[in-house]
C-alpha cells in the first residue's frame, strides 16, 4: 500500500516561504489485505534476494572447510556405515529384499534434506533479525531461501546414490518419471514446517531448542533405516500421517524398485502435506507484521 501525504513547514514564515509549494512523499508499506498467503508477484520482484540468500547460505556452510561440499557426501555416507552395522547386521532389519547400505542411503537422501531444511529454516529469521529490521522486503523469502539453498547438498548426495545403484547393479524405471513429484513433496513439507517454526521461533525462543529434538524423534517415526512393510496393513494409513512417511517410502519405490508405498497412505501423506504448507504459509503472513518489532 502507497500513501502520499503532502507535509507542510510549521516553522517561521521565512522557512514557509523557502519551501512553499513543495511536497515529500511518504511511502508505507503493509501487507496485502485479503486472503492471499503469498504474492507472488512480488516475490518474483524480490527473486534476485532470493538468488543472493541462497548462494550465501551456501557458500557460508562451507567457508573456510577443508574438505567444502564433500560434507555433503560424507555425512549421509557415514550415517549409512552406521546404520548398516547396527541395524543391517546386528538387528538384522529387513530391507525389502534390497541391500541394505543402499536401503538406508536412499532413506537418509530425502530425510537429511527435509531434516536440514527444517533446522535451517526454523531458525531464519532470528539469524537475520538485523536484516529484518534495517529494510523491507517479502519476509517468506528468508525461510524459502534456506529450504532452497538444501537442494544443492541434496544433488550432490543424489550423485552418490546413482553410483551406489551401478554398484549393486540395480537399474533405474520408470517409476523414476515420479521422482520430481516425490521431491516437491519433500520440499513443501519442509518449508511448511519451516514457516511454522521460524513464525513461532521468533515469538518464543524455546522453539529453537526443540527444533533439533523434533527433528531427532521424527527420524524414527519416518521409515528411514526400517521398511514401511513391518507395520501392519491396518496401520498404513494412520502411518501416512506422517508426510515423510508416503515420502521416503516413494524416493525407494521409484529409484530401487523397491514396495510401492501403499496408496492410501502415499495419500494421506499428500493431504497432510498440503494442510501443513497451507496453514504454515497463513500463520507466517498473520504473524509477518510483527517479525522487526519482536525479533
Amino acid at each position: 500500500m502507497r500513501l502520499t501525504v503532502s507535509e507542510s513547514a510549521t516553522e517561521t514564515p521565512a522557512s514557509q516561504s523557502e519551501i512553499h509549494g513543495s511536497q515529500s512523499e511518504l511511502t508505507v508499506i503493509e501487507p496485502t489485505g485479503g486472503w492471499r498467503a503469498v504474492d507472488l508477484a512480488e516475490l518474483w520482484r524480490y527473486r534476485e534476494l532470493l538468488y543472493f540468500l541462497v548462494w550465501r547460505d551456501v557458500k557460508v556452510k562451507y567457508k573456510q572447510t577443508g574438505l567444502g561440499a564433500a560434507w555433503a557426501v560424507i555425512q549421509p555416507i557415514t550415517a549409512m556405515v552406521v546404520f548398516t552395522f547396527f541395524f543391517g547386521n546386528l538387528a538384522r532389519m529387513p530391507s525389502d529384499g534390497l541391500p541394505y547400505p543402499i536401503f538406508a542411503y536412499a532413506g537418509l537422501l530425502p530425510w537429511n534434506y527435509f531434516a536440514s531444511a527444517v533446522a535451517g529454516s526454523g531458525q531464519s529469521l532470528v539469524a537475520s533479525a538485523n536484516l529484518l529490521t534495517k529494510v523491507y522486503f517479502p519476509r517468506l523469502v528468508i525461510p524459502l531461501g534456506r529450504v532452497a539453498s538444501g537442494l544443492v547438498d541434496f544433488a550432490i548426495a543424489f550423485a552418490v546414490l546413482l553410483v551406489l545403484m551401478l554398484y549393486y547393479g540395480i537399474a533405474p524405471t520408470a517409476t523414476l518419471l515420479v521422482l520430481p513429484a516425490l521431491l516437491v513433496m519433500a520440499v513443501a513439507t519442509a518449508l511448511g514446517m519451516g514457516l511454522w517454526l521460524s513464525a513461532l521461533n521468533v515469538q518464543y525462543r524455546d522453539v529453537g531448542h526443540v527444533i533439533p529434538f523434533l527433528v531427532q524423534i521424527w527420524m524414527f517415526a519416518t521409515p528411514v533405516v526400517y521398511p514401511a512393510s513391518l507395520l501392519p496393513d491396518q496401520w498404513r494409513v494412520l502411518y501416512g500421517l506422517n508426510p515423510m512417511a508416503g515420502v521416503v517410502e516413494g524416493f525407494r519405490w521409484a529409484l530401487l524398485g523397491a514396495r510401492a508405498p501403499a496408496p492410501a497412505m502415499l495419500a494421506v501423506s499428500a493431504a497432510v502435506i498440503v494442510l501443513v504448507l497451507i496453514s504454515g504459509l497463513l500463520y507466517f503472513r498473520r504473524m509477518e507484521d510483527t517479525f522487526a518489532d519482536v525479533v
